[in-house]
């Protein structure tokens, strides 16, 4: 079960790096608060074995688990001490935004037409107008619901990542139809990106106005005979951006290993290395370096291909300067609509999308009339305080994602936040949102068989690891699951599971400790279901 599961946390451990890193190194990060003591709770035999292991001598756990009916605690292990947070921070930065920016509020990407027309002509320059769309149309499927994979391409360094089918240029390409559709089949002048929505914030991954396939290029290594080139794909193309590959496939059992290389601008990128023949096809991908820049040539050439000459050089940067002060009385050409925020919630909980929960605080900002992005924090702090009457002193933030090694949450604040949600009529919405043990997201590969919590079990995982030099092992600063428990019965708890301060030899070993917090959701959900039947 731990190979089947080895994707999954891999992808988990990816989500505390940028893009193109493998992990997070968060070297000698310690856990909150004491070692583990002494406590009362009868967690029972099963779960006090997995807490005992080889591993966890200096760790410290953590346990919640409440009926938010009756309020009553069902069991309880340092519920008001701070624990490192992993991805559970996103929790706190989609509870904000579904409630600030709206499940159905949808993002509409205009594309102004400045200067005169004289026919089918326009004599000045083409603004399309970035608002914080997170996949303009690169994930939507056709019944308007946002696609991914448990794997995201996102996290691209780790085995399994996939991609989706949907072309990342979906939206660039509808923008394109639509201004050919407006009458213009020439630009006598620009294609400009205006990104003044809001100020890129010093986050990692960074989130911008305009994103097109996250920022990424995507890079597929597929295997052919022994002794031959490997077969490459690679996506979105657009110019001036070009791959090549040195890849080659050897026998069946060889080893795989693909290293990817960027000029200094990012647009020439090369693969090197060795693929086994009969393996699953490799994904990995290399950062978009400038978005903007990317976007108008995007548009430059998506037009191109309907028939809409633009005549200002279809590659460079993007000429901001050349933007307006505004657009009074500037006709509207084009524009692209996104599918409701609830979509991009599902998302970005769904397999801890880091870029997404990171815009998330800039769409708030924007929302509230802000260009920076860190203006999403006395959101978040509001929305906490007087919305889901928590005490933020619960929560130490500095992100949207839960990269930052300074941030802190305790299990308390977490059950405070999901129980809040269970008294909304976007309960079951909500709910829905996040990974489900053996079923989908990041849990999805996890209880597959011969598991009777699959299915069950709602909740947001959150890792954090690193290298401690000193010992020449892992250091397993967090490993964490928060959400619900559904009973066999239907009734639905709450719950923080969470271990931090664990050491592991190597990664291969780091998946037991995934496993062992799994395997105490899974156990606590049996439990509460025979309490119930036996009661």
């Amino acid at each position: 079960m731990a190979e089947r599961m080895r994707p999954m946390i891999c992808g988990r451990l990816r989500t505390w790096a940028g893009a193109g890193a493998t992990l997070a190194l968060l070297a000698g990060a310690a856990a909150a608060g004491t070692p583990a003591a002494a406590h009362d709770d009868d967690l029972g035999p099963a779960i006090e074995a997995i807490m005992h292991k080889p591993g966890y001598e200096h760790a410290q756990w953590g346990v919640l688990e409440t009926d938010p009916e009756t309020g009553r605690v069902i069991h309880s292990q340092f519920p008001n001490q701070f624990f490192v947070p992993g991805s559970t921070v996103k929790l706190v930065t989609i509870s904000t935004a579904w409630h600030t920016i709206g499940p159905n509020h949808r993002f509409t990407t205009p594309v102004m037409a400045t200067g005169t027309r004289t026919g089918s002509t326009l004599h000045g320059n083409l603004a399309l107008v970035a608002q914080g769309d997170l996949t303009m149309g690169g994930r939507t499927k056709p019944d308007g619901s946002v696609d991914y994979t448990d794997i995201d391409h996102t996290e691209a360094a780790i085995p399994g990542a996939t991609l989706t089918p949907e072309n990342p240029l979906a939206g660039i390409n509808k923008i394109a139809r639509q201004i050919r559709d407006a009458g213009i089949t020439r630009v006598d002048g620009n294609v400009i990106i205006d990104p003044r929505l809001f100020t890129p914030p010093a986050l990692s991954p960074q989130p911008t106005p305009l994103i097109l396939n996250d920022n990424l290029i995507d890079l597929l290594t597929t295997p052919t005979k022994p002794g031959q080139p490997a077969k490459l794909f690679w996506r979105p193309q657009v110019s001036p951006y070009h791959v090549t590959s040195t890849v080659r496939t050897v026998s069946s059992g060889g080893t795989t290993s693909v290293n990817v290389t960027a000029s200094p601008d990012g647009t020439q990128i090369h693969l090197s290395g060795t693929i086994a023949a009969g393996s699953q096809p490799l994904l990995r991908v290399s950062n978009i370096q400038d978005p903007n820049a990317f976007g108008r040539t995007a548009l430059i050439e998506a037009l191109a291909r309907v028939g809409v000459t633009v005549t200002a050089p279809p590659t460079g940067p993007n000429p901001q300067k050349e933007l307006p002060a505004s657009y009074r009385n500037t006709p509207r050409v084009a524009a692209y609509v996104s599918p409701p925020y609830s979509q991009y919630a599902k998302l970005i909980l769904k397999v801890s999308h880091n870029l997404g929960a990171n815009l998330a605080l800039c769409n708030m900002a924007v929302a509230r009339g802000s260009k920076n992005c860190f203006d999403a924090f006395p959101i978040e702090h509001d929305f906490l305080t007087n919305v889901a009457r928590i005490d933020p002193k619960q929560f130490q933030l500095a992100d949207g994602r839960g990269g930052v090694p300074a941030e802190r949450v305790t299990p308390n604040g977490l059950v405070e936040l999901l129980t809040y949600w269970l008294h909304t009529p976007d309960a079951e919405a909500f709910r829905s949102l996040l990974p489900i043990l053996g079923v989908d997201g990041s849990n999805g590969i996890s209880c597959t068989t011969d598991c009777p919590a699959k299915g069950k079990v709602f909740a947001k995982p959150g890792t954090i690891i690193g290298d401690d030099e000193l010992n020449q092992e892992l250091a397993a600063t967090a490993q964490n699951e928060a959400g619900y428990l559904q009973t066999d019965d239907g009734r639905l708890l709450t719950f923080f599971v969470g271990v931090n301060g664990a050491a592991t030899p190597d990664l291969q070993s780091f998946i037991g400790i995934f496993n062992d917090v799994n395997q105490i959701t899974a156990l606590l959900q049996e439990q509460a279901s025979a309490d119930e039947a036996h009661h």
